[in-house]
């Protein structure tokens, strides 16, 4: 996530840290770099000339130029600007005083609308709110067909007819449905098209007058950059639009989108996806953002992730087993398959402060952990909880169930003992004795 541009501001940082003093032209140098930074990344061009402006008439000011540090003055103003840019403070979704919340899901095809609308349900229904997902989009029958599975996937009703032929009728009768089952969000994914034309703004301004929607989201494709910024305008002009929710951003190395839309359009960003699984839609943080473009990190996210993939009484229940010196193969494949679905573990890493420029150049790939998972998926009920009665005949047949090697097997095998090594050290609070991690395969 915004990998190109953190490594380019990372490097003008540096210098401007290495100067003891600095001087007017010092700052004009590092803005003149840092101009052409957010320019490669595909930010607005009006943009990055106010955000430039404003970072150097704060950055000359005298405080900042007799400070001990200037350097670190000049990078916490830099940061400032851009959670100014990002929007400044979480904006959450408005719901309505009485019940069911409209919110409406607009965006072109291929945006990840449908998916996000689930994802958002999901969002709700975390919260203890009882979401509906209403199919509105009547142009893609597989609109209709792919929200039903997504429906089915996180439990969640889905309101549809595959004989509607208007969206603004079929709208009316999910929110007297929804009213019908005590459904107090109402999430309706409408139509979309491969570019903005006057039939798709007409369709979405009826349904919009027919059900008054609370709020109206756009969903925009990040990777499309200075695209989705231009289309998220004209959607803000036709129709208006409350929000936007951006899809793709963990693939955005550059992120011209998330820096330029809500400056261009006046609309902030409420949420952000950041991957393909269903879990994987994050509220939109200014500060948070700001940090990992800086490369600071984004704990808080990283421990509200971990808080929904880590249950406490699982949690609980592997301490105790560490305690007893217990942990299993079964235990390391159960922690991996958490690790994992919380998302790429670059990703997670580069949420760690100082860890983004440490693995910038690291390749993780990301299919070891499908071949751990292979080996202790070949290995019998005894075996993956005594690692003793491995034997080497027993290694062969894990090895050709899982369709690796026995070096593979050995290795494995390896590294469960040195995580169990560490954990003994740990529990003792050995802080004497030396221990490695057990690197990954």
């Amino acid at each position: 996530m915004f990998e190109s541009l953190s490594n380019k501001l990372d490097s003008i940082f540096k210098k401007l840290k290495g100067k003891g003093l600095l001087k007017e032209e010092d700052i004009d140098v590092a803005l003149k770099e840092i101009r052409l930074a957010l320019l490669e990344a595909d930010v607005n061009f009006k943009v990055v000339k106010d955000f430039v402006q404003h970072v150097k008439e704060k950055a000359i000011g005298k405080d900042v130029m007799d400070s001990i540090s200037p350097g670190q003055q000049v990078i916490k103003i830099v940061h400032d600007e851009l959670c100014e840019m990002l929007g400044s403070t979480n904006t959450k979704i408005q719901l309505a005083p009485n019940p069911p919340t409209i919110i409406m899901m607009v965006g072109l095809h291929g945006s990840g609308k449908t998916t996000t609308a689930a994802k958002l349900g999901r969002f709700f229904k975390k919260e203890g709110r009882k979401p509906m997902l209403v199919a509105a989009d009547l142009q893609r029958p597989a609109a209709i067909d792919q929200l039903i599975a997504l429906g089915k996937q996180i439990d969640i009703p889905v309101f549809y007819s595959k004989e509607a032929k208007d969206p603004k009728s079929l709208c009316e009768d999910a929110l007297k449905r929804a009213r019908l089952d005590g459904r107090n969000i109402l999430i309706l994914d409408t139509a979309g098209r491969l570019h903005i034309d006057e039939g798709l703004m007409n369709e979405l301004s009826q349904i919009k007058a027919k059900v008054n929607p609370k709020e109206v989201l756009l969903v925009a494709d990040a990777m499309t950059g200075q695209d989705a910024v231009n289309m998220a305008e004209g959607f803000n002009d036709q129709i208006g639009i409350d929000g936007i929710i951006l899809t793709k951003v963990d693939s955005d190395a550059r992120g011209g989108a998330a820096l330029s839309i809500r400056k261009v359009t006046g609309r902030p960003i409420k949420f952000i996806g950041v991957g393909e699984k269903i879990e994987m839609l994050e509220p939109f943080h200014p500060g948070r953002i700001a940090d990992r473009i800086l490369g600071k990190g984004d704990v808080l996210t990283l421990i509200e992730q971990a808080q929904e993939s880590f249950d406490q009484k699982e949690a609980e229940k592997l301490h105790k087993k560490i305690k007893a010196d217990n942990f299993t193969f079964e235990d390391l494949r159960d922690q991996l398959k958490k690790i994992r679905g919380m998302g790429s573990l670059k990703n997670l890493l580069s949420m760690i402060p100082g860890m983004g420029a440490a693995i910038k150049d690291v390749n993780i790939d990301e299919k070891e952990f499908v071949k751990i998972e292979s080996i202790i998926n070949s290995m019998t009920h005894e075996e993956k909880r005594n690692r003793h009665i491995i034997n080497g005949s027993r290694r062969r047949r894990i090895a050709m169930g899982s369709g690796t090697t026995v070096a593979d097997v050995n290795r494995l095998i390896k590294q469960h003992l040195e995580m169990k090594k560490m954990m003994k050290m740990l529990k003792k609070g050995d802080s004497k004795k030396g221990f490695r991690l057990p690197k990954v395969m």
